[in-house]
């Protein structure tokens, strides 16, 4: 375990400082993604609770998770092998997908399933190598304009300048939200159910679907 953790210390030698022993204590922190701000936090409860906390966000409305690859994602929830192709398909972070827990989660997570996103940013995927997956909500009170500044985007949650990766965002729409339909249910004809439309259009997937026929 400390061979692990030394290992990922090395990995962080290009990050600033006390941003990864702040996820690993577990405490927010903010981090640029390809629209917004993100507010991470490890997925364990404790964090969670922090984080619910300080965005003001019901309980009742999930979070997704930020990896920095497939590989990583597995580590959390099945993947198919069309993940791989669909995300291949579309820019980078423009998806993220609602895929089946490997083992229950914090309900907040979604529980059995859970949204992934691959992140598009080098150095949130560079941070995130490093702690793991983190909560890629963004990073604003909730019902509150969003900002595209990571280190303005601390400020106004009141989070200390050292808690933010600095980066500024694009903004613009968020991430398409989809829903892999696990092999064998009947009901569906399809293998992704679209549950928000954002940066990648219905018409678009629908499109990609077609041609892989």
């Amino acid at each position: 375990m400390e061979d692990a953790l030394r290992r990922r210390m090395e990995k962080a030698k290009g990050l600033p400082i006390g941003i990864v022993e702040r996820v690993q204590q577990g405490l927010p922190i903010i981090y640029p993604t390809s629209t917004l701000p993100a507010l991470g936090c490890l997925p364990q409860t404790e964090a969670l609770d922090s984080l619910f906390e300080l965005k003001r966000r019901s309980e009742s409305k999930i979070v997704s998770l930020g990896v920095c690859s497939l590989e990583q994602a597995e580590e959390i929830v099945e993947v198919p092998d069309i993940a791989s192709d669909i995300l291949g398909a579309f820019p980078m972070g423009a998806l993220t997908l609602i895929l089946p827990a490997r083992e229950t989660l914090d309900a907040r997570l979604g529980g059995n399933a859970v949204a992934v996103r691959v992140l598009a940013d080098a150095r949130a995927r560079e941070l995130i190598a490093v702690t793991g997956p983190l909560t890629a909500t963004s990073a604003n009170p909730s019902g509150a304009d969003p900002v595209t500044d990571c280190e303005i985007a601390a400020k106004i949650l009141e989070l200390p300048k050292s808690a933010a990766l600095p980066g500024k965002c694009v903004g613009g729409a968020p991430s398409t939200l989809i829903r892999w339909n696990v092999s064998g249910d009947a009901l569906q004809d399809s293998d992704w159910s679209i549950i928000r439309v954002g940066k990648v259009s219905a018409e678009e997937i629908q499109a990609w679907s077609m041609q892989r026929t």
